[in-house]
């Protein structure tokens, strides 16, 4: 399987870190049938009471809908959803050419299941992402 990389919006909404807030956020997409792939959900460092979700794909009018009704929104965050073959030392590889050319990554959430790996990345720029997309094309060959 060759590597795909796809410039992606997250939905984002803030939330108060308490027990159901993720369940709560997630029940109209669930009534819209939206097949979400990535599902993030974390309380920020050093104050345990705000958090955020942040969710893709939302598309459709259904799915749109639910996720307004939900309080998402189009988060304003260059990200890219990078999918393929998972091989060791993949994490290192992508990480060093991203860094090799200058830029910073915002975040990165990346998982292994099985032989393949799934990893969003998420920059500072528009410009940083574009950059970025050839980077991660060319990164995970094998050695």
């Amino acid at each position: 399987m060759g590597v795909t990389v796809k410039e992606i919006t997250l939905w984002r909404r803030e939330i108060e870190n308490q027990p159901g807030m993720l369940a709560q956020v997630l029940e109209p997409l669930a009534g819209s049938a939206a097949d979400l792939k990535v599902v993030m959900a974390y309380r920020y460092p050093g104050d345990e009471t705000p958090g955020a979700v942040e969710l893709f794909p939302i598309w459709g009018k259904k799915a749109t809908t639910a996720a307004e009704a939900a309080g998402l929104s189009r988060a304003d965050i260059p990200a890219l959803l990078v999918e393929g073959s998972n091989r060791a030392g993949i994490g290192f590889d992508t990480t060093k050419a991203i860094a090799a050319a200058g830029i910073n990554l915002a975040f990165l959430v990346a998982q292994v299941i099985g032989s393949k790996f799934s990893a969003v990345y998420g920059f500072d720029s528009e410009t940083d992402r574009r950059r970025a997309v050839s980077l991660l094309r060319k990164a995970p060959r094998k050695r």
